[in-house]
């Protein structure tokens, strides 16, 4: 997520070069990340960083018109500034993923759908 609030392709790609399939994936990682800020501006809080990924297991060894998605991977990165921040996260990620993700539930009835859940605590440690 930018300082604006919104989530971008990772090395600033373009999204009018992305083929379809790769649009689906965006797409999916756009609807994820919408979902989980709002959960978790609504709990007030702000995480330090916040990045996902989608990607997706091809049916052919090379990009064709009728390659299939077998399986998706999201992976989900929050940095927090207190252990409290990262429960809250972990609670709102997990719900988007399982619950109120429309696109990822989709994505769900295609093939399955795996996830991985990173939340960091970027607080000073207490000595």
């Amino acid at each position: 997520m930018n300082r604006a609030g919104r989530f971008e392709p990772r090395g600033g790609a373009d999204t009018a070069s992305m083929n379809p399939k790769e649009l689906l994936l965006y797409a999916a990682a756009q609807c994820a990340g919408q979902t989980a800020a709002a959960i978790m501006k609504r709990e007030r809080l702000t995480p330090k960083s916040f990045e996902i990924s989608v990607t997706g297991e091809l049916s052919t060894e090379t990009l064709q018109a009728e390659s299939i998605f077998t399986c998706f991977h999201v992976v989900y990165n929050v940095a927090c500034a207190g252990e409290a921040d990262c429960a809250k996260a972990s609670r709102a990620l997990e719900l988007t993923h399982d619950k109120y993700c429309g696109l990822v539930q989709m994505l769900g009835r295609i093939a399955p759908v795996s996830r991985e859940i990173a939340v960091v605590n970027m607080a000073p440690a207490k000595v």
